[in-house]
């Protein structure tokens, strides 16, 4: 994700790259190198002292992000931070609160919803198109993790926490199903299953979605607490109802974020895999796939594309579209927040709180909705 920031900032036109913290300072440098950053160090702290910098990006392992977005922001950093937030929701609402009585900016990086279809379903809804929603259903899917010889930090529950799957990837798709909807999960009943009890851990370092390169040798059987997939059911608003799945097993889905939304007057769905295109559905009339064209977007989706109609714009463009508006609001004080922030990190948790308790328990969970 180190990797991937710095690409997306490069395209940012007003921002600097000014150094690169790594837990190791020879990968650090070489990836400062490669991007042109002048100064890498291995303690992030040496960094939040450099009163040059405004403004620093975490991206590492999820049980690390308290703790640095911590110190971030009681050293006056902007801080953006990928998600989960944190592995608590004690832990996030500590960070959500400090940055609001500090008055900093703050970002989670719930990058997804800033492709431009779905931001044209955004204000479909907005503007009634959709009518009263009835329905929100889909699955994130994945396969890099099929297999009982893959392995990725996040197996680990002390560097990703409890959950995996929901928190990895669920998260992304409840966070885009409130923010479509303009709806809030009011209880959920989980069922959470670990295909893999154990799994065979490399004993070098492998890098996120690289372990299908792997041998057999030089691994290890570890066992696994975190699972590999999930199914909730959930009650939206008033009367919404939904049903979706999460799942790093299932053979040839890529990165398969699907989501569809039903309402009174029609229907759309969404996904990853094809995300210039848009399907809208009708009761009374033909259905439609519409493709991305800024030209012939609802107005306020059209400023979430750059490129005219017929030229994609995938998932390095989500970052591209969030790292802008999170530093444009830096650079103007009075510039709205048009991004997720750690209020919006806590709400997760929140959510994945509730799933777990629900597995755990084998129960419906009502959820806070402060």
């Amino acid at each position: 994700m180190g990797r991937v920031h710095l690409e997306a900032l490069r395209r940012v036109e007003f921002v600097d790259i000014a150094a690169i913290a790594g837990r190791e300072l020879a990968p650090a440098k070489r990836l400062g190198e490669a991007f042109g950053v002048k100064t890498f160090v291995n303690d992030y702290r040496k960094l939040l002292e450099d009163a040059t910098i405004d403004a620093v990006h975490i991206c590492t392992p999820n049980a690390t992000h308290y703790q640095m977005a911590k110190d971030a922001l009681l050293a006056g950093k902007h801080v953006l931070c990928e998600k989960p937030l944190s592995v608590s929701v004690e832990e996030a609402q500590e960070l959500a609160g400090l940055a609001q009585e500090r008055s900093l900016r703050n970002c989670v990086c719930h990058n997804l919803r800033y492709y431009p279809m779905v931001q044209q379903i955004r204000h479909m809804r907005e503007d009634g198109d959709l009518g009263d929603v009835l329905v929100v259903q889909g699955t994130y899917s994945q396969d890099w993790l099929l297999y009982e010889t893959d392995w990725n930090w996040r197996i680990d529950e002390k560097a990703g926490g409890a959950l995996r799957a929901m928190a990895d990837i669920g998260s992304h798709w409840f966070d885009m199903a409130e923010h479509l909807t303009g709806l809030r999960v009011r209880s959920l009943c989980a069922d959470l299953q670990t295909f893999h009890p154990t799994r065979k851990r490399p004993k070098q370092s492998t890098e996120t979605f690289g372990g299908k390169l792997l041998t057999a040798a030089d691994v290890e059987d570890t066992p696994v607490r975190t699972e590999d997939f999930g199914a909730v059911l959930f009650r939206m608003g008033d009367h919404a109802r939904g049903a979706m799945t999460a799942s790093q097993v299932s053979a040839g889905r890529k990165n398969h974020l699907s989501i569809e939304i039903y309402g009174t007057k029609s229907s759309v769905h969404w996904d990853q895999e094809r995300p210039d295109e848009l399907w809208i559905g009708q009761r009374n009339s033909p259905n439609q796939v519409i493709i991305k064209d800024p030209s012939l977007l609802k107005k306020a989706a059209a400023g979430y594309a750059d490129l005219p109609g017929g030229h994609s714009e995938g998932y390095d463009d989500t970052f591209k579209q969030i790292f802008r508006r999170f530093y444009t609001s830096i650079a103007e004080p009075d510039f709205p927040a048009e991004y997720p922030q750690m209020a919006d990190g806590l709400r997760q948790m929140i959510i994945m709180e509730a799933e777990l308790a629900s597995h755990s328990g084998r129960r419906w969970v009502d959820l806070t909705n402060d």
